[in-house]
């Protein structure tokens, strides 16, 4: 097996979200899951279950938006950019070849419960929205109960943005 594996140089961004975006479709390929939000054991899937609680992953590089001086502190790309554009790649692929992404699914923006607009506003506006923990209302429950807090706060902006 070792003649299929090679290191290869990532040089730049578009080298970077190129492969990052191939190894997450790689199981719509395959056949073995019908999204990229379904595939076990992808970044993609930490990502987005993590966008539904408008967090990033803890384990996985960070996008920290475009190019900017944060550039080595993570992907200078935005994470909803990033996954708009797997969903755009996999639907792409031919329908007469193995694995692609089925035309007829809702966009998937709508498939992780996330209203449009509200996703606009809590990418581009978040540090002016949120304070402390951030997260649906049971996420928010559930964290003030394991650290004793009294204080729900975020409560009416995550009602007002995040789907439940």
């Amino acid at each position: 097996w070792e003649g299929r594996f090679k290191s290869q140089a990532l040089l730049d961004e578009s080298a970077l979200l190129a492969c990052m975006a191939y190894v997450d479709l790689n199981p719509v390929r395959a056949e073995v899951a019908r999204t990229p939000e379904q595939s076990n054991y992808t970044s993609f899937k930490k990502r987005s279950q993590s966008a539904k609680n408008s967090k990033q992953p803890k384990l996985l590089a960070r996008f920290v938006g475009g190019m900017n001086k944060n550039k080595s502190k993570g992907i200078p790309f935005e994470l909803k950019s990033y996954l708009l554009l797997v969903e755009q790649t996999g639907r792409c692929i031919s329908t007469d070849k193995r694995g692609y992404i089925d035309h007829h699914l809702p966009p998937i923006l709508e498939r992780l419960n996330l209203e449009p607009t509200n996703w606009l506003t809590l990418t581009t506006q978040f540090e002016h929205l949120f304070h402390g923990a951030v997260g649906r209302i049971q996420a928010i429950e559930n964290y003030c109960s394991k650290t004793a807090r009294k204080r729900r706060s975020n409560r009416t902006n995550s009602l007002l943005l995040l789907a439940s």
